[in-house]
């Protein structure tokens, strides 16, 4: 029993021995089977592969495996390409992407073939006459393919970066920006095509170097994962959506003073004694009262008061228009130049330098069209403008003092987002500040009246207020030139004007200039068609037809004899009058129109003069025959 097992022992101990030894054959027959039969003119397999092009050699042939006494020779040897026979088949290229796989079909079943850069491709047979290629990194690379025939192929294989991923997501992120297209250049992204404002091409760029970082990165070339990939923008905006900031800026400033100075000199002398009182507090205007006294005791005296209320507004409207996406600056000013002291580190001495600043209305402004609607807005207005009084410098290697410029500035920077046509307060100021000096003679001073005699009081109210509003707008250009100019108002004024009246301007009015004469005459206004003109009588006389009332009909017997015609016997009809004439407003007409109307005008007054005569007529007949 024991026997046994021994001898099963040790038949599971030489089954796992033999088990561990033919595993790395086994796998090597699988590859040989799945890959055929490699040989590299390099290091041996546990060697690691080089980065740089290697040749690769693979034989697809039946029993070409060497000897396993022979394999360090073959190791040694160079590796050999192809044996092809006569010229070249035929070249192709395919195109890869990197992490992408494609089947390249054969002509015919392969003998052999030869890859260049193992590094940028990969390349395995599936089957006799089926290639399969994986794009590895962004190259370019080509395989020599023999085929059973002997005869070669050259197969140029280029691996790009995927850019038809990022036309995927760009299509899925970006849906209404259709005309987006991604290309590729060696190892650069192409963005081409147009989008619809600025905004999207920002995003679309945005989107890309995202994708072209992160296929760089995962090329696993040990770089450490921060390799930066290329994107080019070549992407045009259709239509590029302009935008004009209106910004005002206005300041109210108020100042109120108050002050009250006096100053007495009083002299006297006794013997050979002299002695007086002197005091000066005036506040530093002229004496708005003042006297004097010289005999034997001299008094001067003066007194000054003063209320000055000064106001000061300031309304800045710059307006300035640029492209979505690009800044813009404006400055109406000048130019001031401030000396400034400079050291010199060789000698030690001190130079001046003159600085330039700027003053006046600036604006500058960088605004962004959203997807929306909405204005993305940095804006930085500014009003600044020379103090009237300076800054007093003393000592120091200056003789006596200097006054240098103050420049006093009111600026405000922003980011705000607003639609076409709102407004919003970006800064405002408002100060309310006072002051008060008191300057007296010690005693006198302190006396309820006589002491306004002997002190000086000062008191200073400064009011100011200041805002800033800003109004984006989207503009288009103007399709006419014709637009109004401040100096369209402005004339010159004639010596009359200028010399006795004192008129700086002339009445003001724009100088018209002649129309051009048209090229046909215009067409006469349009008025009612009238029937053909009657043959005028030369007995009756023409009536003038504007005595009558618009509005009676032309056929009327005239009010002069209206009770012959209420005693008349029925008379016979008249003739029927022409359609009664309306009073029509037309503008001026050529000659021969004018014409036409006055034969109208004539035959309206025949026609009525006739119809005037026949009942006239028939009136007589009727009253001879009652008598």
């Amino acid at each position: 029993m024991n026997q046994t097992r021994s001898d099963v022992a040790g038949s599971t101990r030489i089954l796992v021995l033999a088990a561990f030894l033919c595993t790395p054959l086994a796998a090597a027959a699988q590859a040989a089977v799945e890959a055929g039969n490699v040989t590299r003119a390099t290091a041996p397999a546990a060697a690691k592969a080089p980065q740089g092009p290697m040749q690769m050699t693979i034989s697809m042939t039946p029993g070409a495996a060497a000897p396993a006494a022979q394999a360090p020779a073959a190791t040694s040897a160079e590796a050999r390409g192809p044996n092809c026979t006569g010229a070249i088949r035929s070249e192709s290229s395919v195109i890869v992407a990197v992490g992408k796989s494609q089947l390249i079909t054969l002509q015919e079943p392969v003998r052999n073939r030869t890859l260049g850069n193992p590094g940028v491709v990969q390349a395995t047979m599936v089957s006799p006459q089926t290639l399969y290629v994986l794009g590895r990194t962004v190259g370019t690379t080509n395989m020599i393919v023999q085929g059973r025939s002997g005869s070669c192929s050259i197969i140029n294989v280029v691996v790009n970066a995927d850019a038809g991923g990022l036309q995927t997501s760009l299509g899925q992120l970006l849906p209404g920006e259709p005309g987006i297209r991604v290309t590729t250049a060696a190892d650069n992204l192409v963005l081409t095509g147009s989008v619809t404002n600025a905004q999207a091409a920002q995003q679309a760029m945005e989107i890309a170097q995202a994708y072209a970082n992160a296929a760089h990165n995962g090329e696993g070339n040990g770089n450490g994962g921060n390799k930066k990939g290329n994107v080019l923008n070549m992407l045009s905006v259709d239509t590029p959506q302009q935008v004009m900031l209106e910004v005002k800026v206005a300041e109210v400033s108020k100042t109120l003073l108050n002050q009250l100075g006096s100053a007495v000199n009083l002299q006297g002398g006794f013997g050979s004694w002299t002695g007086g009182l002197v005091t000066s507090l005036l506040t530093g205007a002229s004496a708005a009262f003042f006297g004097s006294k010289a005999n034997n005791l001299p008094f001067e005296f003066a007194i000054d008061a003063q209320k000055n209320d000064s106001l000061v507004k300031i309304l800045a409207e710059p307006n300035l228009v640029t492209i979505s996406g690009q800044e813009a600056s404006f400055l109406a000013g000048g130019k001031i130049y401030i000396p400034v002291a400079q050291a010199n580190v060789l000698n030690g001495a001190g130079t001046v330098t003159l600085q330039e600043e700027e003053f006046g209305v600036g604006l500058k402004f960088t605004p962004t069209v959203l997807a929306n609607g909405r204005i993305h807005l940095k804006v930085a207005p500014e009003v600044s403008e020379l103090s009237p009084t300076g800054a007093t410098i003393r000592g120091g290697t200056l003789t006596g003092q200097t006054v240098l410029p103050v420049i006093t500035t009111r600026r405000a920077s922003t980011t705000v987002q607003m639609r076409d046509g709102e407004s919003f307060a970006i800064g405002g100021l408002l100060t309310d500040s006072a002051r008060g000096s008191l300057k007296a003679l010690p005693g006198a001073g302190e006396v309820p009246v006589l002491g306004t005699l002997f002190r000086s009081t000062q008191y200073q109210q400064d009011l100011s207020e200041l805002v800033f509003i800003i109004t984006p707008r989207l503009v288009k250009p103007m399709q006419t030139s014709n637009y109004p100019l401040p100096t369209d108002s402005f004339s010159t004024p004639n010596p009359l004007s200028l010399y006795f009246m004192g008129n700086m301007e002339g009445d003001g009015k724009r100088p018209t200039q002649p129309a051009p004469a048209p090229s046909q005459p215009a067409a006469p206004a349009a008025v009612p068609a009238a029937p053909p003109a009657a043959p005028r009588s030369e007995g009756a006389p023409a009536t003038a037809v504007s005595a009558m009332p618009t509005g009676r009909p032309l056929d009327e017997p005239a009010p002069a004899a209206p009770q012959a015609l209420a005693a008349a016997s029925p008379r016979p009809p008249l003739p029927a009058p022409a359609a009664p004439a309306r009073s029509i407003a037309v503008a001026p007409a050529p000659a021969e129109d004018t014409a036409a109307r006055i034969a109208r005008i004539e035959a309206t007054a025949a026609r009525l003069a006739q119809a005037r005569a026949a009942a006239a007529a028939t009136t007589g007949r009727t009253s001879s025959g009652g008598n």
